[in-house]
């Protein structure tokens, strides 16, 4: 597919001229409006853009799916982009055009990139997905961005571009983009966001890492087709492969396309299975680099099959109580208890601390702005290591009312991830003393004093129990 580059700019000065960006669309609709349409409801959004204005039409006709008059765009560079269609002196939208923004980090303005090209959105009662159906920017994309650590990047690997929802993310600080995919049909789209957001990029295709092979990147993105279903329906979220083993694949082969100090955001399923740890599953398949895998969600195989049915099927229909039913034959076959759902990150720093949590609490966003302080490997602590309580630990103490001592300490994180770690008595003296004057050896020593308590057990107590809490953030290495 090749792109009128002319048509492309003629379009983007008319995206920048309606203020057709996040920002623009979100003030137009409002909150009421916007949050309808969240939900695939349109009537609000209908009465909020019936003025005529360049935004309004184009928030008719690109994400209301309307057709709108002629005379109102300029329909000889929309149709030679191959994005509407004429008709009785109206146009009608052939694929979703959808302005995308960065994810910033605390106290700076989100910023617009660009526009994402994709297929248009599926509504019910609307024409069936075809197999090679692209999406556009969706929750789960917006995770990946805002998992993705922050600031300049040297040469940049989108593996699974989609509709370019990533690259275009990343290429306004990134020295080079690489874009693959499997789908012809997603990289002729991704082009398209592309050429509408001004950015250059090299496109691929091909499965997994076999576009590139022998090169590594200093960073790698991956919103890879991760459903796990009993066969293969759409290209944008299955690949034929048995349960979690594409997700599998991806971290075993992505350590060897790696630069010294890369690093690899990717989402993932994958399978709770009866009789196994998920930890372990999952932390298995990294080897060769840190690894830091965070369960955010897990679904039953009953919930599961449902969330992905209705992104496909009429609910009630003959066709999704026949799919349902085998979603359900198939988990039951491999002994699946649930599905998780969260993101994995590599970092090729030299060492191998793997670490595996569960997080599904709300975290603050984006993790990208302090990742690269959350993936550290556990520290070698001696008595001469001198640690400091992190800014924004608090503790909770847990029992009856009037119990002189607690059941529980709890340590929690107040920003961050919000971590929460039981810990002992020692511990939690600890965390009221570390200030970074005075190393572990005399403050164990003083608190085994205080409690009366043995000072070889304190010391051997605390520094076997350290080091997880300062990989977790709880204390600073001074």
């Amino acid at each position: 597919m090749t792109v009128d580059e002319g048509a492309a700019g003629r379009v983007r000065g008319l995206f920048e001229h309606a203020d057709y960006t996040v920002a623009g669309v979100r003030h137009l609709l409002g909150p009421v409006a916007g949050a309808a349409l969240a939900r695939d409801e349109i009537v609000p959004a209908l009465r909020a853009t019936r003025g005529g204005t360049p935004l309004e039409t184009l928030v008719r006709l690109f994400w209301l799916q309307v057709p709108v008059p002629e005379s109102a765009l300029p329909a000889d560079d929309l149709a030679a982009l191959g994005l509407v269609e004429r008709s009785g002196g109206e146009v009608r939208a052939l694929l979703h055009v959808e302005p995308v923004e960065s994810a910033s980090g605390a106290g700076e303005p989100p910023s617009a990139r660009g526009h994402i090209v994709s297929d248009l959105k599926a509504r019910p009662g609307g024409v069936p997905l075809r197999p090679d159906h692209v999406v556009g920017q969706g929750g789960a994309s917006n995770n990946l961005a805002q998992l993705v650590a922050r600031g300049p990047v040297g040469d940049v690997l989108d593996l699974g571009t989609g509709s370019g929802v990533q690259a275009v993310h990343l290429a306004d600080r990134a020295r080079s983009v690489t874009a693959t995919d499997v789908s012809s049909r997603a990289l002729d789209l991704a082009r398209l966001s592309f050429a509408l957001s001004g950015i250059d990029a090299e496109l691929l295709e091909g499965s997994l890492f076999e576009p590139v092979e022998g090169r590594t990147f200093d960073l790698i993105v991956s919103n890879p087709p991760f459903v796990i279903s009993p066969g293969l329906r759409f290209e944008y979220r299955e690949t034929g492969l048995p349960g979690d083993e594409l997700c599998r694949r991806l971290v075993r082969r992505a350590p060897a396309h790696l630069a010294p100090g890369g690093w690899c955001h990717l989402l993932a399923n994958w399978l709770n299975v009866e009789g196994e740890d998920w930890r372990e599953r999952v932390a298995d398949w990294i080897e060769g680099v840190d690894g830091w895998v965070v369960q955010r969600d897990v679904q039953d195989p009953a919930e599961y099959a449902e969330l992905w049915l209705r992104d496909s099927c009429d609910v009630g229909s003959p066709e999704y109580r026949r799919r349902y039913d085998a979603w359900l034959d198939y988990f039951e076959a491999h002994k699946v208890t649930g599905v998780g759902f969260g993101w994995i990150t590599l970092h090729a720093s030299g060492g191998e601390d793997v670490r595996v949590e569960e997080l599904r609490h709300a975290v603050d966003q984006p993790v990208g702005a302090y990742v690269r302080d959350v993936v550290r490997p556990r520290p070698r602590l001696t008595p001469e290591t001198t640690l400091r309580t992190a800014p924004g630990v608090v503790q909770e103490q847990i029992g009856p009312p009037g119990a002189e001592d607690p059941e529980r300490i709890v340590l929690r994180q107040t920003y961050g991830l919000r971590r929460a770690a039981q810990v002992g008595t020692v511990e939690a003296a600890l965390a009221g003393a570390c200030d970074g004057d005075l190393p572990l050896g005399p403050l164990l020593d003083a608190i085994a004093e205080l409690t009366g308590a043995d000072a070889a057990a304190v010391r051997a107590r605390a520094l076997a129990v350290l080091p997880d809490l300062v990989a977790d953030g709880f204390f600073d290495m001074i």
